[in-house]
């Protein structure tokens, strides 16, 4: 266990809502430069925020939130951490976990009245045949992702992919999401190959991607590489000029810090004035789910946690995140409805979902797992 942190303010005689973010701290990305560092409490600054713009309101009310952050290290056991929050009467948790860390979690827990807001697993599985009536995910999955970039590379005729896969499991899990997306949208994947010239790009790029790129005739070389072990050395090495897409060149997110429009420059300002750091998208992650729960207490006037996930689950949440359009979870998975941002380093491309694209309910149900794929076993 690395750290821990809480927050707490307004008078002493508000009811109090209690919220922890529990964080494990998993395989770095590599690094481009020596200089380059990592931040091990991503997402503590998010939580930060989302506890002060809840309790603008929550003042009103005679309510206050508490936060408090536990970073793990990668062998540090989440369950028993959770244990020690769970005995001070936590029920509500944000956790940036691996998947089968919070599916552990939310299964000793299902008929405890105790709820996770999902920010760091993007795995499909946890929104279809894994998924579990107390867990909300608050980021974007895999497929969400794979949709968003497929609606728009489709748009401009670019629908011939040779996809790339690295060795980890998450990339095999985001290829599958892409080979999804294709299938839905009318892509075609004319190749596949997966990356075995080890760990380590940096000082061979330049004489591996021209050969391992030589023999294919494609429009976007699409990458699966959710570390950064070789996707960012794709780019202008390839035989071919072609566009790269995917988990590096362009990728879909829920933020970034280019993203300015429907009050996200002052959003992105009043954060990088508070912390002196930009908001990253796991940031943004744990202050939606802060949000999300702080919105519930808010219209229900009610700290009782149970009351607070029934109106989440319901209706009439409608969170206003800085994205267009207000967001809502989709009832056949506790997935948060949201558009998300197609961007490059320093620019932002377009937002999906594309206007071409329609659905009955939603059109940002054309992003993921849409109602009739889901059979899950324990949705409300």
């Amino acid at each position: 266990m690395l750290s821990t942190h809480s927050s707490v303010v307004l008078a002493d005689t508000a009811a109090v809502i209690e919220v922890a973010f529990i964080k494990q701290i998993r395989e770095h990305l590599p690094k481009l430069s020596n200089l380059d560092r990592h931040a091990n409490d991503e997402g503590v600054l998010g939580l930060q925020q989302g506890v002060i713009d809840n309790n603008g309101t929550a003042i009103f009310l005679e309510q206050k939130f508490v936060s408090q952050s536990i970073i793990l290290n990668p062998e540090d056991d989440p369950l028993s951490s959770f244990q020690l929050l769970y005995d001070k009467g936590i029920r509500h948790f944000i956790v940036d976990l691996p998947a089968e860390n919070l599916l552990q979690l939310a299964t000793v827990t299902v008929n405890d009245a105790v709820w996770f807001y999902n920010v760091g697993a993007a795995d499909d599985t946890l929104r279809s045949k894994s998924c579990r009536s107390n867990i909300f995910h608050i980021n974007a999955s895999d497929s969400m992702k794979a949709d968003a970039l497929a609606q728009f590379l489709v748009s401009k005729r670019w629908q011939d992919w040779f996809l790339i896969i690295g060795r980890r499991q998450a990339d095999k899990g985001f290829a599958a999401a892409i080979r999804r997306s294709a299938k839905k949208f009318g892509a075609n994947i004319v190749a596949e190959k997966t990356w075995d010239y080890g760990p380590d790009a940096r000082r061979t790029a330049q004489a591996d991607v021209p050969v391992f790129t030589q023999d294919v005739d494609y429009d976007v070389l699409m990458v699966a590489d959710s570390v950064g072990e070789f996707g960012e050395y794709l780019m202008y090495r390839t035989w071919r000029p072609q566009v790269v897409a995917g988990t590096q060149g362009l990728f879909a997110t829920s933020w970034h810090h280019t993203h300015e429009v429907w009050g996200a420059a002052q959003m992105q300002s009043r954060f990088g004035k508070r912390f002196k750091r930009r908001m990253t998208e796991i940031e943004y992650s744990v202050w939606a789910a802060m949000r999300v729960i702080g919105e519930a207490t808010t219209r229900t006037q009610s700290t009782n946690n149970e009351t607070i996930a029934d109106y989440i689950r319901g209706d009439d949440l409608k969170l206003a995140g800085y994205k267009g359009q207000k967001l809502t979870f989709r009832k056949w998975n506790a997935q948060l409805r949201q558009p998300l941002l197609l961007v490059w380093e320093k620019s932002l491309v377009s937002v999906s979902p594309q206007s071409q694209f329609l659905h009955q309910r939603s059109q940002l149900d054309t992003l993921g797992f849409d109602q009739p794929e889901v059979s899950c076993e324990y949705s409300p």
